[in-house]
């Protein structure tokens, strides 16, 4: 008969792996799951693997019950400097315990002790009956516990651990690696040690001496220096360490043994908990779907069920550097009628150069195309590969072949990078944004998240390729074996997330916001970020010199206002000059003991027209800080990001950056330059035209009013449109009964207010008066349109009942907070979930007016008018002046009939449109 074979798991380390290998996550109940999710999925694989090899007969997960244990009465310090956990870590715990139970695995904890002890004291009991063991666990203070008929694993590495491997890592036999971490100690848990002595110098010693105690006795014989010193001086503490780092083994055990035996893995409880938690794509695994709208990794909501793929094999991965292996991987794809693919370049942005290409056709069937390899000096060994001009010339029927889909992860920026190289990537499908439009508000999309959530799979980090700080290279430095297996594995998951996305799409309704929305929109967006946008770098400096001048002289007259100089950029020393020593009143202090001086505070300050100096002082702060934020955002960063190449600025847009489906641009980030400003107007006057040409600026005219009009079913809104009516003098009219200066400025916030949920104190703060008089004044809105009323009432209702909002033209946004028990975030969740399908709808609208927008001018007879710019509700073109005539109507059609004929709308859509030699000039 077989002998009896214990695996003990180490809970805690699976805890705290799965809480970083993941991103923050929530269930369908709100509730964060990041680490449950990673810990189960980890149990699971290790489940697997142990019943592939020759498995465990018992099996149990050892857990730390609490942080106080005998080691804290023997040293005060023991651990002190540890962290408490993540907040969000906190809640998981309880539903980790529920998860080791799903799998009807033992847990075992105990009051005052740590799960090392635990672990030593079982493994002690079962080798003294003749059982085998193994710890699951890395950790190097169970390495102490090796000895024959006892291993560890490290599922990290899948990697068997005897006594050699510790020999190999510490220089010493495990019954010895006590006494050397004794003495080197642990910072981490604050296991003093001997200071000056290091792992080296630790084994060294033991080797020399056998254990602590040999050692301390020679110590006064050693030669003279700061060793000696340091042994003879802190001799107590190293006897003291050596009792922190011993483990206990005669711990009662809490289970006996034979209750540890494996049974199998009873269906029912995994499926209710894996169902609970809306794991969908575990519940695939075990056989099934289920699950609510907001899990985590969303799967399709239809019957249709792929098998698992098999792990990535990174070592079947093909290094392609001559042209007959790139010629049948051309021929491969072709034959199949799809291809992943992936760039890999020497920086980022769209301007970064092409060092190789990588491609799939089916799970394990990648390679990798070194184009650029070689070091950066001509001592630097250049790897054998494909001339690009020779490889790029097989690629380009491939990538433009009209009958193969090119698949990509954020194919945007490849398109780009090959665009450079005069290919055009076309038809594309994106991963990316199929993830987006299916789940967007559950997770974030990039391509190491997505790989954990559908496939269980850990990308290989970036960093761990070419480093990091000093060490890092470039990727075109990496040797070719390292660089296939990170770079055809991006191809591989992005083929493989294709295979889990795409079938997804049409039965959760999804296929027309993907097909006739954002796909369309990728290759345009592409080449706005090819053309750039000319800016004034002179300009720029002068804005910078003037902003520089003028934030010295509010700097002045701040300090002489506080009596006092000081940091006005240090939130400590701000909160303090105004609530301590200037007496402003509403002071509030956060967990840390500062002042809060963000911007909602110092606004609501600011608002006091009855102030004295200090509330004087907290609008010239205000002013200092947009100055400053301009000038350091902006007029500095900005001509830093003029390239050599073209002498424009390239921004880099994200159609996954904002949740309702917005865009969002970056490198740099061209949304938030303030319109209502002078300094905002001064700096767009620095986006200027090439000799000959001129900007153009077409701007949608209250585009969410107008949607709401339609959407909420407004009468009185949708006649205003029609008519023409100045949209904020009618709601003026009808809330105020006449119209001037003040009551059309206080309609036009509640008009925008209003469709942004806003509460009673939120509208307060607006327009500067009593909650209960906002109140009164949100009542009479509705009561004057109550269509906006029901809207946002059956709005609620719903993502309340399903998860999620939709546009008109079904993009779906989730809400995962909008049931949570925390009233901020729920309320948070409301106010957003109430704008989101008119700002989504709104996104959706512009664009379709891009992607349409080049084949109209191309059909006018136009190619020469370039769409540079997508700044919220507003295009910005760059035409040669006699063009300016012929493009106006074109542009003004395309965008106010974009909606059709997906969408008729019961309002018109207005467009505004200016011209001028700068952006500033035009808008």
């Amino acid at each position: 008969m077989a002998s009896n074979h214990l695996y003990l798991v180490d809970g805690s380390g699976y805890i705290f792996r799965a809480y970083h290998r993941l991103p923050p996550l929530t269930n369908k109940h709100g509730e964060p799951v990041g680490a449950v999710y990673g810990y189960t999925a980890m149990l699971w694989k290790l489940a697997d693997e142990v019943h592939k090899a020759d498995g465990p007969t018992h099996m149990a997960v050892v857990l730390d019950k609490s942080s106080h244990t005998f080691r804290n009465e023997l040293y005060d310090k023991y651990k002190a400097q540890r962290p408490p956990p993540p907040e969000d870590l906190i809640p998981q715990f309880p539903m980790i315990r529920d998860a080791t139970r799903a799998f009807s695995l033992p847990c075992i904890e105990e009051e005052g002790w740590e799960a090392d002890d635990l672990i030593a004291s079982y493994a002690k009991a079962a080798l003294a009956q003749g059982w085998q063991v193994t710890i699951v666990s890395s950790d190097k203070d169970l390495m102490q516990l090796i000895e024959p008929g006892l291993d560890m694993y490290d599922t990290m590495n899948n990697r068997r651990l005897g006594a050699e491997a510790v020999v190999e890592k510490f220089g010493v036999m495990p019954h010895q690696l006590g006494d050397v971490l004794a003495l080197m100690g642990d910072s981490v848990d604050n296991v003093p040690g001997v200071p000056g002595v290091g792992p080296k110098t630790a084994s060294k010693l033991i080797l020399e001496h056998g254990d602590v105690e040999a050692v301390l006795a020679a110590a006064p014989t050693m030669k003279a220096g700061k060793l000696r010193d340091n042994l003879i001086e802190h001799a107590e503490m190293a006897r003291l360490s050596r009792k922190l780092v011993e483990l206990a083994s005669n711990v009662p055990l809490p289970d006996p043994l034979e209750d540890l035996a494996l049974k199998g893995i009873p269906e029912a409880p995994l499926r209710a908990f894996l169902d609970h938690h809306g794991f969908k794509s575990l519940l695939m695994r075990l056989g099934g779907g289920g699950g609510g709208v907001d899990a985590p990794q969303p799967a399709p909501a239809s019957t249709i069920e792929l098998p698992a793929d098999p792990p990535c094999d990174h070592d079947a991965y093909e290094s392609v550097t001559d042209l007959a292996a790139l010629d049948r991987w051309v021929e491969e794809a072709t034959a199949r009628g799809f291809v992943a693919f992936d760039t890999e370049t020497d920086g980022l942005g769209a301007m970064a150069r092409l060092v190789g290409i990588s491609l799939a056709t089916a799970p394990n069937r990648a390679c990798y195309i070194p184009l650029g390899h070689g070091g950066n000096d001509l001592l630097s060994e250049t790897p054998e590969q494909i001339p690009t001009d020779q490889a790029l010339a097989r690629l380009k029927p491939l990538f433009e072949d009209p009958a193969v889909l090119k698949i990509g992860h954020n194919a945007k920026y490849d398109i780009s990078i090959l665009g450079r190289q005069g290919v055009s990537v076309t038809p594309v499908d994106d991963t990316m944004v199929m993830s987006f439009n299916l789940d967007a508000g559950l997770h974030g999309h990039g391509m190491d998240e997505l790989a954990a959530t559908h496939l269980d799979h850990s990308c290989i980090a970036f960093k761990d390729v070419v480093g990091t700080g000093k060490s890092q290279k470039g990727f075109h430095e990496v040797p070719l074996r390292e660089a296939t297996r990170y770079a055809a594995e991006d191809a591989d998951v992005t083929l493989r997330l294709w295979r889990r996305l795409k079938p997804r799409l049409s039965p959760e309704h999804v296929t027309r916001v993907y097909e006739m929305v954002d796909r369309p929109l990728v290759p345009v967006l592409s080449g706005m970020e090819r053309e750039g946008i000319k800016v004034d770098r002179e300009e720029l400096a002068r804005l910078s010199a003037e902003f520089s001048g003028q934030i010295v002289e509010l700097e002045k007259e701040i300090h002489a206002i506080a009596g006092v100089p000081f940091t006005i950029g240090s939130p400590k020393q701000l909160g303090d000059i105004l609530f301590d020593r200037m007496g402003l009143k509403g002071g509030r202090k956060g967990k840390s003991g500062v002042y809060s001086t963000d911007v909602n505070e110092l606004e609501r300050i600011a608002a006091d027209k009855d102030g004295g100096p200090g509330v004087e002082m907290v609008r010239k702060v205000l002013d200092w800080r947009q100055l400053s934020k301009l000038k350091s955002t902006y007029t500095d960063s900005l001509q830093a990001e003029i390239k050599a190449e073209t002498g424009r600025v390239h921004t880099s847009y994200s159609l996954t950056g904002a949740q309702t489906g917005r865009l969002s641009s970056n490198d740099p980030n061209l949304q938030n330059i303030p319109i209502r400003t002078e300094a905002g107007r001064r700096i767009r006057d620095a986006f200027v035209a090439e000799p000959g040409n001129v900007l153009l600026s077409a701007d949608y005219s209250q585009i969410e009013l107008r949607l709401a009009a339609h959407m909420a079913d407004v009468p009185q809104l949708r006649e205003a449109f029609l008519r023409g009516d100045d949209i904020h003098n009618m709601t003026a009219q009808e809330l105020f009964g006449e119209v001037n200066r003040d009551t059309r400025a206080r309609a036009k916030t509640i008009n925008f207010a209003i469709l942004y949920g806003i509460s009673r104190w939120g509208l307060a703060g607006r327009l500067e008066i009593a909650p209960d008089e906002a109140q009164a004044m949100i009542d009479r809105y509705f009561d004057r349109f109550p269509g906006i009323r029901n809207y946002i009432a059956e709005t609620l209702s719903s993502v309340r009942e399903c998860g999620f909002t939709t546009t008109l033209f079904g993009r779906k946004t989730h809400f995962s907070r909008i049931k949570s028990s925390v009233q901020h975030e729920r309320q948070g969740a409301e106010r957003a979930a109430i704008n989101a399908p008119i700002q989504g709808t709104s996104a959706d609208i512009i664009k379709r007016a891009m992607a349409r927008m080049g084949p109209a001018l191309r059909d006018a007879g136009l190619p020469d008018v370039k769409m540079l710019l997508q700044v919220h509700d507003e295009l910005v073109f760059e035409l040669p002046e006699g063009d300016v005539e012929r493009a106006k109507p074109v542009i003004e059609r395309v965008m106010a009939t974009a909606a059709e004929p997906a969408v008729t709308l019961s309002v018109p859509l207005g467009v505004e449109i200016g011209t001028g030699l700068s952006w500033g000039a035009a808008h």
